[in-house]
């Protein structure tokens, strides 16, 4: 038996998760439900040894123990399968399942021999039949999840968690993995099993656990609860203030999309985006929702051009048919985006906040030999820095050095500066503190009223309810649903973001 008490993790001063209790009994299949950021996540990778310092105690047969690493967790018996799989593409299938673990003949070199057999017989025992010396990109993805499997079970692990397992799985694939789930707690396994496919926890799960914001907020059999209850569970915050004046549509069309797609990048799977059609108006701010994998940062970086090669579909920008083939096109045609993760795709750490507004139109602050105009460009910086407020010793500070919410402030006043007509925001709040994000919610509604259309991705239902006139919900690379604001509310717009039961 595993149990985790009080667990409480922070993250700088956001907290993750906060004195989260469960219980994992040997031979059942436990579902950890909640939306994006409940904590879901953290919680697993505290378990796997991921995160080594947290509060709380962790204890497996009434013992306490320390899972600071993801080899001591594996020593523990713990083993974790990941939604994006953990796999080494351009090693075998022998490979992958005993790496870091390669047993050695008595020269003390590898011995491929012991691992050929040992691998045949876990990937017969999982109904596999592929050659162990093969590729491992050479598999399918079903094929793939069953190797991380296999690796599981070499491990001998007691607990194994699957994180969103079949996000990438036909219905016949998902067929056999619940058959082998149900082998593995024939065996006493634990599992625990992450999804928001409700019809897949009700076909596989004894019990269920329901984190929101950090916290554990109810927890039961499986055979006592229906979807609704689980559905008020995880959306269950106090009312917020909507729009009262949203309507349809505003102003005229600024974007338009019909039958919009996105290929994935291998061939052998399923489209990012299919059968997109949505239509953006001047002074509209369209919330974009959906869960985990839905297609919500693919459609913004779609819309922006950064897969040129691989999208499909009409793209109309203020009447006229386009092809998006770049950035620089679409800032050109007055698209502007956002990014999700500041920190990687939004600053450029090691630069001034001056260079950081500035980045995005150098052409314009340009003057003969294409050198920049220091005069104009300490003068965008210095109206951008008031308009925006942000809060720093001057504009020579390097961005690094502010807080996180001032960061997405020189980041949204970069974009302001090519004056778009179209604004993509990919989780615009994230990681901010409520006063920051009170003063971006203001500014995203300023630009609306001033014409701008807005096209706004976040996983906080809370955000896009206060600030949206419409909502579209995406779910599986599809839009399932666009709704005026104040006819969306939280439980309509989660049963629009749930996956519904796979056809064969």
């Amino acid at each position: 038996m595993i149990e985790v008490r009080d667990i409480a993790k922070k993250f700088g001063g956001v907290t993750a998760l906060d004195g989260v209790s469960l219980t994992l009994v040997p031979g059942t299949v436990t579902a950890v439900i909640g939306e994006n950021g409940a904590g879901k996540s953290t919680l697993m990778k505290i378990l796997s040894g991921v995160h080594d310092s947290f509060e709380g105690t962790v204890l497996i047969d009434g013992k306490p123990v320390a899972l600071g690493h993801p080899r001591a967790a594996e020593a523990a018996g713990i083993s974790i399968i990941h939604q994006e799989l953990n796999l080494v593409p351009e090693l075998d299938i022998a490979a992958n399942i005993f790496l870091g673990r390669e047993p050695r003949n008595r020269w003390g070199f590898i011995d491929r021999k012991q691992m050929r057999i040992r691998s045949l017989e876990l990937l017969q025992r999982l109904g596999l039949e592929v050659d162990p010396d093969r590729l491992v990109t050479d598999l399918k993805v079903g094929e793939q999840q069953l190797v991380e499997i296999a690796r599981a079970l070499h491990l001998e692990a007691s607990l194994i968690i699957m994180d969103e397992p079949t996000s990438a799985l036909s219905a016949r694939e998902t067929e056999r993995l619940f058959r082998i789930i149900e082998t593995l707690r024939g065996e006493g396994r634990t599992i625990v099993y992450i999804s928001h496919r409700f019809d897949e926890l009700f076909a596989i799960a004894d019990h269920y656990v329901v984190l929101r914001d950090g916290r554990s907020v109810s927890a039961g059999k499986m055979a006592d609860v229906d979807a609704d209850a689980l559905i008020r569970d995880m959306s269950g915050r106090p009312p917020v203030e909507t729009q009262t004046d949203a309507m349809v549509f505003k102003g005229t069309a600024l974007l338009g999309l019909s039958g919009f797609g996105l290929r994935h990048q291998r061939a052998d799977k399923p489209d990012m985006l299919r059968d997109i059609n949505l239509m953006l108006h001047a002074g509209e701010v369209v919330g974009l929702y959906g869960l985990m994998g839905a297609g919500r940062t693919e459609l913004l970086e779609s819309i922006f051009g950064l897969h040129p090669l691989r999208v499909y579909g009409t793209v109309s920008v203020k009447g006229s048919v386009v092809v998006m083939d770049s950035p620089k096109q679409s800032i050109a045609l007055g698209i502007a985006m956002v990014p999700e993760d500041r920190k990687r795709h939004g600053i450029f750490p090691v630069d001034s906040i001056r260079k950081n507004l500035s980045i995005a139109i150098l052409d314009r602050l340009s003057r003969v030999m294409g050198w920049v105009d220091k005069t104009r460009e300490s003068q965008l910086s210095a109206e951008t820095m008031e308009r925006m407020s942000v809060r720093a010793s001057s504009d020579g500070q390097f961005i690094s050095e502010l807080s996180g919410g001032n960061q997405q402030k020189v980041v949204l006043g970069r974009w302001l500066a090519t004056e778009p007509c179209i604004l993509l925001l990919d989780e615009p709040t994230r990681g901010i503190d409520v006063g920051a994000k009170a003063e971006i919610h203001a500014l995203i509604r300023n630009l609306a009223a001033s014409g701008v259309s807005v096209l706004l991705a976040s996983s906080e239902l809370n955000e896009i309810r206060t600030v949206s006139d419409r909502v579209c919900v995406m779910c599986e690379g599809r839009i399932t649903a666009d709704l005026p604001i104040i006819e969306a509310d939280e439980q309509i717009i989660l049963r629009y973001a749930l996956p519904q039961k796979q056809s064969t």
